[in-house]
């Protein structure tokens, strides 16, 4: 199984800019990255009146687009809650060594907590899998400590996470 680490915090904390960052940086420590995002809006990859998604409109529970230089795969899931060990489980391992997560704040899975002084909400490190919090200002924790706004700091702290959890690379 893929090692899945989370990025989490409230909407506007920074997550997919941080990630902006992070991938790009763990891909020069040699790591290969993919990510899943979860989003609160009804995603759509197709366009109403393309080939893919008539195919959708016909009643096909899955769709694969592809072209030279990538592929995706649409599945439809109506009324039914995302599985992220699922979701995991479709990333191919020889090109995947890590996957950050975005969203999916209540899995139990290893998270990196983000959260900034000039949020309306107030920082709450209650989930037992956080395992470092990235901030903009000091925060009285046990939990590790990191600069929200100094990537090469967290890209470290992920980097020696990932080897403790699945040996060097």
């Amino acid at each position: 199984m893929i090692p899945m680490l989370g990025i989490t915090g409230y909407s506007g904390s920074g997550k997919t800019t941080l990630l902006e960052k992070l991938v790009p940086a763990l891909i020069a420590e040699g790591l290969r990255i993919s990510v899943i995002k979860h989003s609160h809006h009804n995603a759509q990859v197709d366009k109403e009146g393309k080939d893919s998604w008539r195919m959708k409109e016909a009643g096909a529970a899955q769709v694969l687009m592809a072209c030279d230089n990538r592929w995706a795969l649409m599945t439809e899931t109506p009324k039914k809650t995302m599985d992220l060990a699922y979701l995991s489980q479709q990333f191919d391992s020889n090109l995947t060594d890590l996957i950050l997560v975005e969203g999916f704040k209540h899995e139990p899975i290893e998270k990196i907590l983000l959260h900034r002084q000039t949020m309306d909400k107030p920082l709450n490190t209650e989930d037992e899998h956080i395992i470092a919090l990235a901030t903009d200002y000091p925060v009285p924790s046990t939990h590790t400590q990191l600069d929200i706004n100094n990537t090469a700091e967290i890209t470290a702290f992920i980097v020696c996470w990932y080897q403790q959890k699945c040996g060097t690379k």
